[in-house]
């Protein structure tokens, strides 16, 4: 069984040439935003038309959209509101992509291509892509080792 490697990245606290430049140098070739809005003017150069673009221009990387590795608009409030916490937010996630299936939705073989799984988020540690990254290793038992950027 071949291991696939799956990188994450935040781009808060990072600036646009320190982001792409760790792009580049992990050799991403395709970048899946997992945020739920990805049109904000607060996401600087991580503004989606802004992002594909300049994925493109600069590292040749492609730009997919996945909402469905996203939160829903109010398990995301409640966490940032302080209705609820880290360890309840981490929970209701977890349920929430062990129903949506996304283990069916993404082969292992999706990551043969090197690709990086984005959101604002600067450290992994309190992030839902960590936890759709970790989620995808063990329902593929394994087959997936995770970078994070």
């Amino acid at each position: 069984m071949a291991v696939r490697t799956a990188y994450s990245i935040g781009f808060t606290k990072h600036s646009a040439r320190d982001f792409f430049e760790s792009l580049n140098r992990a050799g991403i070739e395709r970048l899946v935003d997992v945020r739920l809005n990805n049109v904000s003017q607060l996401a600087g150069f991580a503004k989606r038309d802004d992002l594909a673009y300049f994925l493109e221009l600069i590292c040749g990387v492609e730009y997919m959209h996945e909402p469905l590795l996203a939160p829903t608009a109010e398990l995301l409030d409640a966490y940032r509101k302080r209705r609820i916490t880290w360890e309840t937010y981490e929970r209701r996630f977890s349920d929430l992509i062990r129903e949506r299936s996304i283990g069916d939705m993404f082969a292992p073989e999706f990551f043969d291509r090197r690709t990086v799984l984005l959101c604002s988020e600067h450290a992994p540690d309190q992030c839902h892509r960590r936890l759709v990254l970790e989620y995808l290793q063990r329902v593929w038992e394994g087959d997936l080792v995770i970078k994070h950027l």
